[in-house]
């Protein structure tokens, strides 16, 4: 699965670690917001990396959790979801908005190999300093660049690079960046 290779997603041991995944979000899914050492702890157990002042607004969700890194001061709004059976990775000082969902995991185009019910998936990076409008969808194998904006309900469905604004369905490239920007995108 992690290779890229085509897996069986009824797979038990799949199956069991899924559902690890899911009492974790379910744990810090009906936590308060007053219970800041819990949620700490229920981060720290579902992802496979973090770093430090990682903050999810609680609803989140994710297939397994171990494949996802956080990097420093990662936020997570409200309602975000993570299918991660490859890799995920997250950079430094990331925010993403309400509804954000970030897929790994996809299908062959193939209607006879979709019958198989076998899947594969392809990783996410995330750089650096990124902002993830709400309600954007980024596609399996897509890597966007460091310090780049992604516009609200935008569809990431090929690389964007670093230092831009990016937005739309599909997702493309509207003006380079500099850290003189305010504001007003």
């Amino acid at each position: 699965m992690l290779s890229g290779e085509m897996y069986d997603a009824t797979d038990p041991q799949l199956t069991a670690e899924r559902r690890r995944a899911r009492d974790l979000c379910k744990i810090l899914n009906d936590s308060h917001d007053n219970e800041q050492a819990l949620r700490e702890r229920i981060i720290r157990e579902l992802f496979g990396r973090t770093g430090d002042a990682i903050w999810i607004e609680p609803p989140f969700y994710c297939d397994y959790g171990t494949n996802i890194t956080l990097g420093n001061k990662v936020f997570f709004n409200f309602n975000c979801v993570i299918l991660d059976p490859a890799s995920v990775i997250i950079g430094n000082d990331v925010l993403f908005g309400p509804v954000v969902q970030v897929y790994t995991a996809t299908h062959p185009i193939s209607a006879s190999e979709r019958r198989s019910r076998r899947e594969f998936a392809r990783p996410v990076e995330i750089g650096s300093d990124v902002w993830v409008g709400g309600g954007t969808i980024i596609c399996p194998g897509v890597n966007i660049g460091s310090r780049s904006v992604i516009g609200a309900g935008s569809v990431v469905t090929n690389d964007i690079p670093e230092d831009v604004f990016a937005a739309g369905n599909p997702c493309r490239l509207i003006r380079h960046l500099d850290d003189q920007d305010g504001s007003n995108l």
